[in-house]
Parts: C-alpha cells; structure tokens; sequence
C-alpha cells in the first residue's frame, strides 16, 4: 500500500512539472520562425546597439573575453560567431544575464539570416 502512494505522488509531482514547464513566459519570447522577407537591416544602426548592450556591457563578450565566442566588440568578431549568436539567440540560451525582447531576437536573427552585412 504504501508503495501505491509513493508511486502515485512521484507521478503527480513529474506531471504538475511538466505542465508548469510548458507555461513559462520564454517560449512566448523565443521567436520560433521568423519571416525575414522583406525585412532590411543595418549592422551599424539595428544591430550592433543591441549586442553591445545586451552581450558586452554586461561583460561577458567584452574585451578580453574567452567566454563562447569570445569578445564580440568589432563587426569581424560578431560576423565570424554568427551561427553561434544565431544558435544562442534562438534559443534564448544567451544572454545569459538579461532577456532579449522578440523585436531584439528577431532582429539579430534576421541580420543574420540576410547575409550578416557590414552596413
């Protein structure tokens, strides 16, 4: 008997878990398919703003680091990390200190997904 209610309370706390897992507020964030189409971009003025105040300020890509990529400071660092930012910023991995809004994710995707141009 007392084996039937432990079992019974394990498999209610897995699935109380479950189910609150699948409610959280980051996959609503995460931009899961994003429609690039159309959407122009610029380096300079769209994304780079967003990287510097999100991945170095914070320090963690700023000078000197080793952190994933390393530092992400200069258009030559961001663009050689780029699968690696795509990666992260999809899957809401990175940043790790702050969250990046849908418009921002999207944004850095798409830059991305549109050749990571240097304008």
């Amino acid at each position: 008997m007392a084996w039937r209610i432990v079992n019974v309370s394990f498999v209610s706390a897995i699935l109380v878990a479950l189910a609150l897992n699948g409610c959280t507020s980051e996959e609503s964030e995460t931009p899961s398919a994003v429609d690039c189409s159309g959407v122009s971009l610029s380096f300079t003025d769209d994304v780079y703003p967003i990287i510097q105040a999100s991945c170095t300020r914070s320090g963690c890509h700023g000078a000197g680091s080793n952190n994933g990529p390393g530092e992400l400071l200069t258009y030559s660092q961001i663009s050689r990390a780029k699968s690696a930012i795509q990666l992260s910023v999809a899957s809401g991995e990175m940043p790790k200190d702050t969250r990046l809004s849908t418009n921002e994710k999207s944004t850095i995707l798409c830059w991305i997904e549109n050749g990571a141009s240097n304008n």
